[in-house]
Parts: structure tokens; sequence; C-alpha cells
């Protein structure tokens, strides 16, 4: 089934209006009742780093176009995220849009954005990276996934995170920022404030909704001194 896309319009604070742009969200098909070969064949052949997104919950095959809102909200949420930890001096590793899939799990996808922060992860990380490493197996699960979701995701996602214990889930719904934190029983519960990242949502998503990113140099300025500001007073 396919999940009709529908126009968005992105809102901007006063003062800053670009003028308001009708944008579509993603596209998004299901295929129910196939096998983890066929997800793997298809996610060899289509790669990483296009507009395609896969995700695999062991039972059905989600296939996602994304649009050009989805990447520009995804492009915002790294640069915002980067400014606040090197403000604060948080060690991280970028894990970008790797596609996180194993066969003993039989489930897999790609993350719009991902980040390491436990610190054995990054040395682990590191020495794949420094090796040129294709192996899937070499790269251990992300602490922190981002997921752009304009519209509704049409498989159990979350369950695919939980395999892969990735702790902790943002979801950017274009409208509103959630994050999840991965619970004991494998069932991820939405929480107040993240472990990694010591920044309220609703400030995130000021800097995605309200402030005019169409001037992106002026709008990074702005960025620099919001998160510099962020640093506590010696």
């Amino acid at each position: 089934m396919v999940a009709t896309p529908r126009p968005m319009t992105l809102p901007v604070e006063s003062g800053h209006s670009p003028g308001l742009i009708p944008i579509p969200g993603e596209s998004r098909i299901v295929i129910r009742h196939i096998g983890w070969h066929v997800y793997k064949c298809l996610s060899e052949a289509i790669g990483e780093g296009r507009h395609v997104r896969l995700a695999y919950d062991g039972k059905a095959l989600e296939i996602m176009v994304t649009s050009y809102l989805h990447e520009h909200f995804k492009q915002l949420l790294n640069k915002v995220l980067a400014a606040v930890m090197l403000a604060l001096g948080i060690d991280h590793l970028d894990g970008g849009e790797t596609t996180w899939d194993t066969e003993e799990s039989e489930r897999g996808l790609q993350a719009d954005l991902s980040y390491y922060f436990d610190r054995e992860k990054i040395c682990v990380a590191r020495e794949a990276l420094a090796r040129q490493s294709q192996n899937p197996a070499d790269s251990p699960s992300p602490d922190l996934a981002v997921e752009i979701d304009i519209s509704r995701p049409k498989v159990d996602r979350p369950s695919i995170y939980a395999r892969r214990s990735v702790s902790e889930v943002w979801r950017f719904t274009g409208v509103t920022l959630v994050i999840e934190q991965l619970q004991g029983d494998g069932s991820y519960a939405v929480v107040q404030a993240s472990r990694f990242i010591p920044v309220p949502p609703a400030e995130i998503v000021r800097w995605l909704r309200a402030e005019d990113a169409t001037l992106r140099i002026a709008w990074g300025r702005r960025l620099q001194a919001w998160a510099a500001a962020l640093r506590p007073q010696v």
C-alpha cells in the first residue's frame, strides 16, 4: 500500500519570513510477507546516501522516498546537534545514514542520522574506519538514532532499533521532536530530556522551524552564538 504525500506548509518566525512554501511529505510503500533475503538484496542494490530508505521489521519492508522537506530538516538538525556538541565539548562520532542490519536479527533500516557517545563504541567505530571496513558487523549499534518522520511509518521501526539495542531514538515529525529511550523490556518510552544532548527538545525545534534558515550563513551565525551561550559560566 502507498501512503499519499500530504502537502505541508513550512511556517517561519515573524520578521524572518521567506514566504510560505508548500512541500509534500515522504512517500512510503510497504511490501508485506517477504523474507530477509529479499530485503538484503534490495538494500545492497540501493546502497546508502540516496533519497531512498529501507526498513525491514522481519515481516514487512517499507520503502520510503524522502522529500525536499525531509532532507531540509535532516540537514538543519545535524547542524544544530553539531553546534551543541562542539560548544559543550561532547565527544562523539557520526554514524550518518549507516544501514543497521544483521542476519541474526533479520531486521534492518537506515536512520536519518546516528551518533556514538559511548567511549568503547567510539573506539571500535574509529578502528573500523581506519581499516576502511565495509563489513556492517565491524560497526557497533549507535547510541542515538534520529528519524525524520513527516509521514507516518508503516512498519515496526521501534522493534528494529530495539533489536540493535539503540538506547535513544529521536523522532521529528516536522512539528514536534519526541525523545524515546529504550526500556528493560525492549520497548521505548517517551522522556522529557536526552541523556546525550542536554538541550530541551523545544529549543532544538525552534532552530528547525521558527528560525529562518533560507539565509544559511546568517542562520549558522545565530546558531553558533546560541550554542556558545550554552557553555557553563566559569
